[in-house]
């Protein structure tokens, strides 16, 4: 046996071990069994162009890609600036097709989605690349660069989906990078998912424009997005991008039916004022977000911000504290393990409806919707 052979079996041998101890913890790690790993090498792998990216439009400077607010104009043999979208032949290709280098089974509360089948598992996949450049990234390894420099696997559509099943999980969660990147990925696995009856969540960023996420909605049945900060000059220093769009974004989704929830990470000195945490929640009550989840999640040093220190948990607890005071009705906090603010209670009565204890789902006494005391409906998603 070569040694590429002998290699490509001991990574066969690993995987399985991965899929006995995801089998074992929910929260545990699926690598891809079945498939062949990809060759990371543009130069060998002609078949990285094997899909015409979707919202492409010819300029007299370029191809211009118009999934994202970043509109990127390209030329021949450029990249776009998320790295997953180049021109080739002159035509705008999208790389991460096919390709995840990431395949995991995750509670779906890790996303985070507390009102979206609670206690079910999420397979979750991610390609490389994203369309925003956070200085504060907990994935950078991977959303920071492009499918052709990571180790992915070979893992179409509907191998996705029948995968899913097969290891008994509810959902598809696009999510770990920006899955907005991997835009024709995500609504092929998501069309053939909804005949299966597999129900499909985004991890999001919300930097999409509006033609191509109401097209996403009719096959997306939940979504978290990251609300990153609430001032436009904010938001381009800590993630290259702007903040209306993202507004808009979760508008399209509140309209267009998807169970919806928001992610704010508080970063000391950067997304941490109070004042912006108040403004930013009375604009949600305002446009009809009451009764949407907001996770108010801590920072942890990592990428470029490793010189900061975690957020206090007291700047937490007063965020979801303004957040309640502002009319938002569902208030969590996160990433504190041992302290976070993690059950779900009735906004009436005040009964507990369901108790977590980190990632799992200790009780949940929740009937057809709505609360077993006073018989409130509790909005969300519930089995």
């Amino acid at each position: 046996m070569n040694t590429k052979a002998m290699q490509e079996n001991r990574n066969k041998i690993s995987k399985r071990d991965f899929i006995r101890k995801s089998l074992a913890f929910s929260s545990g790690l699926l690598c891809y069994p079945c498939q062949r790993i990809l060759d990371a090498s543009p130069l060998e792998q002609k078949s990285i162009y094997r899909k015409s990216a979707m919202y492409q439009e010819e300029t007299a400077r370029g191809i211009m890609c118009m999934i994202c607010p970043n509109a990127c104009v390209l030329k021949e043999g450029e990249l776009s600036k998320c790295n997953n979208r180049k021109v080739y032949n002159s035509k705008l290709y999208t790389l991460a097709y096919g390709n995840p280098c990431s395949v995991n089974i995750n509670p779906v509360e890790k996303k985070p989605l507390y009102h979206f089948y609670p206690g079910s598992r999420a397979y979750s996949i991610a390609t490389a690349g994203c369309n925003l450049v956070c200085l504060n990234c907990q994935n950078w390894t991977i959303s920071q660069t492009s499918p052709v420099k990571t180790r992915n696997y070979e893992l179409p559509p509907e191998d996705v989906v029948s995968d899913c099943i097969k290891n008994n999980c509810k959902s598809i969660a696009y999510t770990y990078s920006e899955p907005v990147t991997f835009y024709e990925y995500v609504f092929d696995t998501a069309f053939i998912a909804r005949r299966s009856g597999v129900k499909n969540i985004m991890k999001s960023n919300g930097y999409i424009n509006p033609e191509p996420l109401r097209k996403l909605c009719t096959v997306i049945d939940a979504a978290n997005i990251d609300l990153k900060a609430f001032t436009e000059s904010t938001y381009l220093k800590l993630t290259g991008g702007k903040l209306q769009p993202v507004l808009d974004s979760l508008k399209v989704y509140l309209d267009m039916g998807v169970w919806l929830e928001i992610t704010n990470l508080v970063v000391p000195s950067w997304s941490d004022n109070l004042k912006e945490i108040r403004d930013m929640c009375r604009w949600l009550n305002v446009n009809g977000f009451s009764n949407t989840p907001i996770h108010f999640s801590r920072f942890y040093p990592l990428h470029k911000l490793e010189q900061l220190p975690p957020t206090p948990v007291d700047t937490l607890n007063k965020a979801a504290m303004i957040a309640k005071e502002e009319g938002i009705k569902y208030v969590y906090t996160g990433n504190v393990p041992g302290n976070e603010v993690s059950d779900t209670v009735c906004p009436e009565c005040k009964t507990t409806l369901i108790r977590r204890s980190g990632f799992r789902v200790v009780s949940d006494i929740i009937r057809a919707g709505k609360c077993s005391n006073c018989s409130r409906p509790v909005e969300g998603v519930w089995s």
